[in-house]
């Protein structure tokens, strides 16, 4: 057993599609034609880190109640951890590709952690060894 996807929703399909791939060096796994429970047109998008078997589901938001969860689908807490190997050669390419940073890299007896906004504007952790 394990969990498969997270959705994460996003205000457009596209620059998200590009921050998870382009910046974050996500797997683009699907980007399919689908439709709403009450048949507006939507699209199936699933991004993955290489070889993770977790990804997330990047969902537009389709209403008001969504639109106002973008950016805050925890309410302002961490709500997501990126780990990774080269914590400061990942850093700095997030930093070169302007990723916002909201606290700076910092060492704990678990490892280097910083934390950095999404497109979506949702906290991530990012992890590496000590």
């Amino acid at each position: 057993m394990h969990v498969d996807l997270v959705t994460v929703v996003v205000a457009e399909y596209d620059p998200a599609i590009a921050f998870f791939t382009e910046v974050l060096g996500f797997d683009l796994i699907e980007d399919s034609p689908s439709l709403t429970t009450d048949g507006r047109p939507k699209r199936w998008v699933v991004v993955r880190p290489p070889g993770a078997q977790t990804g997330l589901l990047l969902a537009r938001a389709d209403s008001e109640r969504q639109e106002r969860a973008v950016g805050d689908q925890v309410a302002g807490r961490v709500g997501f951890f990126l780990q990774v190997d080269d914590f400061d050669a990942v850093h700095r390419r997030m930093v070169d590709a302007g990723v916002e940073f909201v606290r700076p890299p910092r060492t704990e007896p678990y490892g280097r952690v910083a934390v950095f906004l999404d497109i979506a504007g949702n906290r991530w952790d990012l992890l590496g060894p000590a």
